[in-house]
């Protein structure tokens, strides 16, 4: 009797504490998935029959007070029968003729049973298989496919208001969780990224941290394209001006090499120069500030990240900074200061800078600066080079839409180049397949030499596609480093007009539907920039290409 009695206690124990054993944290993420799927799912809801802002901010109480798992999944319950009746429809039938990719598509969560009860599993079940498939109210596509925000409204946003912080982590992790192309190739699962931030916004004491919180969260998309730009709001914050290093740089083996003089005259006051090795900003050593800024500098994959990181870590509201450098195998420390930059040193570099569009270098082998060209020029272009016996297109830059023009003297034939995957409206977090975009045209007077693509991790976004369309053609070689892996038409906004956040909107992939985002574009022949390449003065990307034309290997 009392082993029978015992036994009895035990179930009642472990049945109390299934009720009880979820956090806060997991109740409030929950709390986001469901408030996000009804926005994208309940027909009512996605049709714009309700604030739905306004809806989440009313529950949250309720959310608060709910203390089991019974509790919580009635007041979610409640919630949704407050909404109306969602009429049972006709089976939606998938187009036969789309193909789908379902990678980044799961709505698993819905069965999660330590959270949800069988009968509000079984509610949101049914509006996923009755979902909305009119035009969505809070979003649509536009240009090439991707998504772009409608009837949102943060005008009155507090970021010193917890609710209101929470607000828009909902907004953007559904956001992201529904119409972000790559979320499958996040470092850190979305939903765990969601549990993670939930106490960070919670806990934000004040603006800077709940910004702080936001940059985190955009970074978490391990996308080059996921920029974060807080504006000035506060009045002592608009009279502050950002000083800059009067050079540009770059991060090699963990440490900061000089690669540009910005300003003569400014430079010169400090002794900088072009191949000056950095080991330390401020006596934190640089490796130790690759390694602390990963939350907080986006990148697709490491070589954009130090790219990125490049100007933040050397600007700053002070007039000067402490800097080791490494001189002829000495450490010297020495304070440097910060200028802004005003027009005088702006003209100054453009002057140094001016560059050609194309030219003619020695040997009969041509050179397009893909930065510089314009549609306008590639007729004269074409004209200058056509008779040369290789051309070399240096994409390490951001073209100006040229590709097409280029493409049709470069190819002999039409070939496909590109496919993408876009977002579906009717079935939030599916997307479908495009057919294969074509380049090139039938042309029997194509350029018949050797065609070299010149990239690094300054090779982003359209100058990605534009290397991805020009490797079509009969001959064409991609020489450099590894490329800043974020190829996609953009989404963004400022909803909230305390900051501007954007991310890439529709995947691309190669016709065999191999990714090229994170992973770049894969050179032929890999070259890196070298400390000793820019202390003797090289391009050593371009010096390789040269070479490789000429001995043909």
């Amino acid at each position: 009797m009392k082993k029978i009695l015992l036994i009895i206690i035990l179930i009642i124990a472990q049945s109390i504490h299934s009720q009880t054993n979820f956090s806060e944290t997991q109740k409030l993420a929950a709390t986001c998935k469901v408030w996000g799927f009804l926005k994208y799912y309940h027909p009512k809801v996605a049709h714009g029959d309700f604030n739905w802002d306004k809806q989440l901010l009313e529950m949250l109480p309720k959310i608060y007070q709910a203390k089991t798992k019974d509790e919580f999944s009635l007041v979610l319950e409640n919630w949704i029968d407050s909404l109306g009746e969602v009429p049972a429809a006709t089976p939606i039938a998938l187009t036969k003729d789309v193909q789908y990719f379902d990678k980044n598509f799961d709505l698993s969560w819905i069965k999660n049973k330590k959270l949800f009860s069988e009968n509000l599993a079984v509610k949101l079940k049914f509006i996923e298989q009755n979902r909305f498939q009119g035009d969505q109210y809070y979003i649509t596509t536009f240009n090439a496919g991707n998504v772009l925000l409608q009837n949102e409204n943060y005008s009155n946003f507090q970021p010193n208001s917890k609710e209101s912080r929470l607000q828009v982590l909902f907004m953007y992790w559904n956001l992201m969780e529904y119409f972000f192309p790559y979320k499958y190739l996040m470092d850190k699962n979305w939903n765990t990224t969601l549990e993670e931030m939930v106490p960070i916004f919670i806990n934000a004491e004040n603006e800077d941290d709940f910004y702080t919180a936001m940059k985190k969260l955009t970074v978490r998309l391990n996308d080059s394209h996921a920029i974060f730009y807080k504006y000035p709001i506060k009045e002592d914050e608009q009279k502050k001006n950002i000083n800059y290093f009067p050079a540009k740089c770059k991060i090699i083996d963990d440490k900061i090499i000089v690669t540009k003089i910005l300003s003569d005259s400014l430079a010169k006051a400090d002794d900088i120069k072009v191949g000056d090795v950095i080991t330390k900003i401020n006596d934190k050593t640089i490796k130790e500030i690759i390694s602390e800024n990963k939350e907080i500098v986006n990148g697709s994959n490491e070589a954009f990240y130090l790219k990125n990181l490049e100007m933040p870590i050397l600007s700053g509201y002070s007039d000067n900074v402490k800097l080791e450098f490494l001189e002829d195998g000495q450490y010297k420390s020495k304070m440097i200061n910060w200028y802004q930059v005003h027009d005088a040193h702006r003209n100054e570099y453009r002057h140094a800078e001016i560059k050609e569009k194309f030219k003619i270098l020695n040997n009969n082998i041509g050179y397009v600066d893909m930065g510089l060209l314009k549609i306008k020029n590639v007729p004269s272009m074409i004209e200058k080079l056509k008779l040369t016996k290789a051309i070399i297109f240096d994409l390490r830059n951001y073209p100006n839409g040229t590709y097409k023009e280029i493409s049709n003297f470069l190819n002999s034939k039409p070939k496909e180049f590109v496919v993408y995957t876009k977002p579906d409206l009717t079935y939030p977090g599916r997307y479908k397949w495009s057919q294969p975009s074509i380049t090139g045209l039938e042309n029997n007077d194509n350029y018949k030499g050797k065609i070299v693509v010149l990239v690094n991790e300054e090779t982003l976004s359209q100058a990605e596609w534009t290397a991805m369309c020009f490797k079509t053609a009969d001959n064409t070689t991609i020489i450099g480093s590894q490329t800043a892996g974020a190829d996609g038409n953009v989404s963004d906004f400022d909803l909230i007009k305390a900051f501007y956040t954007r991310f890439t909107g529709i995947g691309v992939y190669y016709p065999d539907k191999h990714e090229t985002q994170r992973v770049g574009i894969i050179p032929d022949i890999a070259v890196k920039t070298t400390i000793k390449g820019i202390q003797e003065g090289k391009d050593e990307i371009l010096d390789r290409a040269l070479e490789f034309i000429e001995a043909q290997k």
